[in-house]
Formats: C-alpha cells, sequence, structure tokens
C-alpha cells in the first residue's frame, strides 16, 4: 500500500486524535492547529480542546514564540490507559517513526 493509498481511510482508525496530535506535535513543533486539523481530519476547535488535554495532563508544553506555538513533548510520560500504561510517549513515536532505508 502506499503512502497515498493509506490516507484514504474511511471509518476508524488505531489511534485516537490524541496520538495523532501528539505524533504531528512530535514530528513538527511548530505545527498550527489549523495543519494538525487538516492532516488529521478534524476541526481546529477539536484540535484545540485536545492540545488542552495534552497540556494539562503534562504530556506537551508550549511556549509562545511571536504568533506561534512551540510544542515540546515529554516523551518520559506513560500513556494514560492500562493496556498500553508500561509504555512511555517515545515508545508511541519509535513505534510510528518512519524508518531509515
Amino acid at each position: 500500500m502506499t503512502p497515498d493509498e493509506s490516507r484514504s481511510w474511511i471509518g476508524w482508525t488505531f489511534f485516537s486524535n490524541h496520538a495523532h496530535v501528539i505524533i504531528l506535535m512530535a514530528r513538527s513543533p511548530m505545527i498550527r492547529t489549523r495543519d494538525l486539523a487538516q492532516q488529521i481530519g478534524i476541526t481546529e476547535r477539536a484540535v484545540q480542546r485536545i492540545i488542552a488535554d495534552l497540556v494539562e495532563g503534562a504530556y506537551v508544553s508550549r511556549e509562545r514564540i511571536g504568533r506561534r506555538n512551540r510544542y515540546l513533548v515529554h516523551e518520559d510520560r506513560f500513556l494514560r490507559h492500562p493496556v498500553e500504561g508500561d509504555c512511555r510517549i517515545a515508545d508511541l513515536l519509535a513505534a510510528v517513526s518512519p524508518k531509515a532505508d
């Protein structure tokens, strides 16, 4: 399956929108909420709520730089659900990182 084909998903996905946001923030710390919303397929308001959750849970810090935010993902934090609670954010990011050829 090509990357373009994998983006034509319909229905459910394996990760929550919270995971999608944190993965994209880790890849691009200066990403805009508009870009997050577009890439994930949700509204900017939904992205703002997710960012607030991630900041409140100490999974992400944000730093204001001019008119933009820079996001710092705290990779040492453990995932929240008991099923994957022994895994850290770093483990999640490593699992979804593009593989070097």
